[in-house]
């Protein structure tokens, strides 16, 4: 397979060529675990299950590498802000670490439910702060620091490229592109790489180091963590287009500046946002939809993953329940016609089908053209080893459907069943009718039957 990718550091599609023949670096950003993660953050991580499920398909050995965010994230990415963790957990009246043991657990049940395959490093912040440390000595050595106001900042002066990835010019950036509130800072756009001097009277989370007791700024975590597992280069990092202007920008310049190899990233990819009435789906807007939030309107978690599927990564995705509808009834038709495929069918149309698919996969990991080949063979002359081998990449669960005997329910299926059938009982229980109504027509929607009965609620298929 020749892969070429739309690398945003030169935005241009590029035919990609690994590091090292047969093995490929990936660095994905993970989440900052202070929230539930909405439906848009998961489109990020589809991506990226999508990129690992592809490369591995055509043979490549990949080291996926994802960091937890669980200590120093302001609220904006220019060091200004509320920090993220020390905000829920004052909310929720719980430990940082509490706060994000149990958000990490709840991200890794949504991924799991999306069908999303865990990478092969998970690196906690505040478990490589020695890491960072070490990278913000080698920075400080070269050249490209300076302290003020009890914080070492990175000097963005010395470092002529900055700004090369979101295509900012550095003489437009020193004439203020972006408003400095920080008086300490020497150009609008230089960052925090320890912080000593903290906003918050009581910072939750510190540490000892050359600079004083303090905690590291929120972009050193991806750069220290990645070269750790993957080296001083390797070949993709992905994210949303969000961190294109500040995050993945400094995490370049800092990188870069403590190696002085360049490219540190040979291939970026970034996703475009989903987008709901029109705006972008955020966390800090309030309202936003969670996986659990679209289970609870009787959809299942990998109705979600086939609409996104349809939606090229870098193409904006307009969110609405009645797409959704339509994702749904999609995938059910989907199931019905591979489980009506005869399994000792030869499938003598596969092979220009299989090609095509493997075609779009290959340009730039294009979905929606993938699925329609998938549609092309299902209506044609279909062979379940050829269909099963392009889920392996679509990850839509087809081979375990059919193992199964049944498009819908398997063992994770029937356990949110069970849950929802709890829940309906305690609201019962405190006369909440609308609720276990509203939970027994979704379900009805899905094709669950309750029976209710003097032993309890039984469910059973339409």
């Amino acid at each position: 397979m020749s892969f070429s990718f739309y690398n945003t550091l030169g935005r241009s599609k590029q035919l990609f060529k690994p590091l090292k023949e047969g093995a490929i670096g990936f660095y994905g950003c993970g989440p900052t675990v202070y929230n539930y993660a909405h439906i848009g953050n998961l489109r990020a991580y589809v991506l990226h299950d999508i990129l690992v499920r592809s490369l591995r398909r055509f043979g490549y050995d990949v080291n996926h590498v994802m960091n937890i965010t669980d200590v120093g994230h302001l609220s904006d990415d220019a060091d200004d802000g509320d920090d993220k963790m020390v905000k829920s957990a004052e909310e929720r009246g719980k430990s940082v670490l509490e706060i994000a043991d149990y958000y990490t657990q709840a991200f890794f049940k949504d991924t799991d439910r999306m069908n999303i395959v865990r990478p092969t490093v998970v690196c906690k912040a505040t478990e490589h702060i020695s890491e960072m440390i070490a990278l913000i000595q080698q920075i400080e050595k070269n050249g490209f620091t300076y302290f003020a106001g009890g914080n070492l900042y990175f000097d963005i002066s010395k470092f002529p490229s900055y700004g090369e990835l979101a295509m900012l010019r550095l003489d437009d950036l020193k004439a203020g592109a972006r408003i400095e509130q920080d008086e300490n800072k020497r150009n609008a756009c230089d960052f925090v790489l320890w912080f000593t001097k903290s906003k918050f009277a009581n910072q939750a989370l510190v540490w000892d180091s050359p600079w004083g007791k303090g905690y590291p700024g929120w972009h050193i975590e991806c750069s220290a963590m990645s070269m750790k597992y993957l080296g001083e280069n390797f070949d993709i990092h992905a994210g949303g287009i969000d961190h294109i202007p500040i995050h993945h920008t400094n995490e370049i310049a800092q990188s870069e500046a403590a190696t002085g190899k360049k490219p540190w990233v040979s291939c970026w990819l970034h996703n475009e946002f989903l987008v709901l009435d029109k705006g972008k789906m955020s966390k800090s807007a309030g309202g936003f939809l969670t996986l659990q939030s679209l289970i609870d309107e009787g959809f299942d978690p990998l109705d979600y993953r086939y609409f996104l599927l349809g939606g090229h990564y870098r193409s904006q995705l307009q969110f609405s329940f009645e797409s959704l509808k339509g994702a749904r009834n999609a995938r059910k038709s989907l199931l019905e016609k591979v489980l009506a495929v005869d399994s000792g069918a030869s499938g003598d149309g596969t092979s220009k089908y299989t090609q095509a698919f493997n075609k779009a996969i290959e340009d730039d990991l294009n979905t929606p053209r993938a699925l329609a080949e998938l549609w092309g063979l299902l209506k044609d002359k279909p062979a379940l080893p050829a269909i099963f081998d392009m889920d392996r990449i679509l990850g839509l669960g087809l081979e375990e459907a059919v193992k199964n005997g049944n498009n819908e329910v398997n063992e994770a299926f029937a356990k949110e069943i069970e849950e929802l059938i709890a829940k309906r009982a305690e609201a019962k229980k405190s006369k909440d009718f609308a609720t276990a109504d509203n939970i027994r027509q979704n379900l009805k929607n899905r094709g669950i039957i309750l029976e209710d009965g003097p032993a309890g609620t039984i469910w059973k298929r339409q």
